[in-house]
C-alpha cells in the first residue's frame, strides 16, 4: 500500500499549537504490528481536551489523536489477526502514546484490539466507543456486581448524572433495559423527552445537585452511574441507600471530592472507580458481546451526529464548553 489517505495530524512547535487534515502514507504509521482500514472514530471529551492543546497526554508530536476507532485488518502480522477481520480499539492509550484512529488508516499493536462481535457493525461499535463501552461497564458494577458477585439485595433505583452526555445517555438506555427506576440528572431541558424516550423514568435538574452534600441525607437510590465528580458526586454519595454502588468515571464537572467517611462506614457505600483504558481484552470481549443485548441503537440515533475529520476541527470546541450532547461518530472517509 503506497497511495495517500487523510488523517488529521496535531503538532506543537514551542507555543504554537496547530490541528489539520494531511495527507500521509503507510510509512508515516510508526506503531504497532496490524494496519486497519478506518471505518468511523467518535468524538470523546478526552478527545476534544487533546484537540485542544494534547492535554499533557501527548508526549511526541506530530501525533495523530482519536482514541477509538472500527475497522478491517488489511495487513496483519499478528497471529491473532488476518486480513478482512473487523476490529474495534478503544483505550489502551492508543490515540494518546500511541496514533489513534483520526486517519483513513491505523497501525496499532494486535494485544489493544478485539475482533467485533458479529451482533453489530463497524458503525454500530463506534456509536458506543469509549463513552458506550465506559456506560455498559459501570451499569454492570452498579447491578450486576451488587447482585452477582457482592449476593446483595436487588438493585432497583438508580441515579445517573449527567444524563445528556455520551456515557451518561447510554447508561440510562442500559440500567432502564436491566429493569431499574432510572433517574436522570440533566441541565438541558431540551434532552429532558429523548432522556425519557431512552428509559429515564425520573428527571431531576443538575442545579437541584450542586450543592454542598450533608455526610448523610435520606437514602433514595440503590445505586448510582456518576459521570461528573464534585459536589454533584458528594451529592449522590449522600443519598445512596445501603450496601449501594456508586460507578464514578468521569469529572466533567470538578476533580475535587469533598465528602466524609460516613456513607461507607454508616451504610457501607462502594465508591467503584471505571477504567476503560486499561481494561483487560477478556473484560473487552465480554461487554462488547453483551452490547448488542442491551443497546436499541435505533433510539440512540436520534442523538448520533456523523461528521467528517474535517468537520471536527470545529466541532471539539464546543464539546469542551458544555454544548454539545448525544454522540459525534467521525466517518473518516467522508
Amino acid at each position: 500500500m503506497s497511495e495517500k489517505f487523510n488523517a488529521l495530524i496535531i503538532n506543537q512547535s514551542d507555543e504554537n499549537f496547530t490541528r489539520e487534515i494531511q495527507k500521509i502514507d503507510k510509512n508515516f504509521l510508526k506503531h504497532g504490528d496490524v494496519l486497519v482500514k478506518v471505518d468511523y472514530s467518535s468524538l470523546n471529551f478526552k478527545d476534544a481536551l487533546i484537540l485542544k492543546n494534547g492535554a499533557r497526554l501527548v508526549k511526541e508530536f506530530p501525533h495523530i489523536p482519536g482514541v477509538d476507532f472500527s475497522g478491517k485488518v488489511v495487513e496483519s502480522g499478528n497471529s491473532k489477526f488476518k486480513d478482512g477481520d473487523e476490529i474495534i480499539c478503544t483505550g489502551m492509550r492508543v490515540g494518546e502514546n500511541f496514533y489513534g484512529g483520526y486517519s483513513q488508516f491505523a497501525k496499532v499493536n494486535g494485544d489493544f484490539i478485539l475482533k467485533k462481535p458479529e451482533s453489530i457493525s463497524t458503525r454500530q461499535a463506534m456509536v458506543l466507543g469509549t463513552a458506550g463501552f465506559t456506560a455498559l461497564q459501570c451499569a454492570f458494577t452498579t447491578k450486576q456486581t451488587r447482585e452477582i458477585l457482592l449476593l446483595g439485595e436487588k438493585v432497583n433505583d438508580v441515579i445517573v448524572t449527567g444524563a445528556s452526555g455520551g456515557v451518561g445517555s447510554i447508561a440510562v438506555m442500559v440500567l432502564n433495559k436491566l429493569g431499574c427506576n432510572v433517574t436522570a440528572v440533566s441541565g438541558k431541558e431540551s434532552n429532558y423527552e429523548y432522556l425519557k424516550s431512552l428509559g429515564a423514568n425520573n428527571i431531576i435538574k443538575t442545579s437541584e445537585l450542586d450543592n454542598e452534600a450533608r455526610p448523610l441525607d435520606k437514602g433514595l437510590y440503590d445505586g448510582a452511574v456518576d459521570t461528573v465528580g464534585g459536589n454533584i458526586l458528594s451529592k449522590v454519595l449522600s443519598h445512596i441507600k445501603p450496601s449501594g454502588i456508586v460507578a464514578a468515571c468521569g469529572n466533567a464537572s470538578s476533580i475535587k471530592l469533598n465528602t466524609t467517611v460516613m456513607p461507607f462506614i454508616i451504610r457501607g457505600v462502594k465508591l467503584w472507580g471505571i477504567d476503560s483504558v486499561n481494561a483487560s481484552i477478556k473484560r473487552r470481549e465480554f461487554i462488547w458481546g453483551e452490547a448488542a443485548k442491551l443497546i436499541d441503537f435505533d433510539k440512540l440515533e436520534k442523538s448520533i451526529k456523523e461528521i467528517s475529520l474535517g468537520e471536527l476541527i470545529n466541532v471539539y470546541p464546543n464539546m469542551l464548553s458544555g454544548k454539545t450532547s448525544g454522540r459525534y461518530i467521525i466517518n473518516v472517509n467522508k
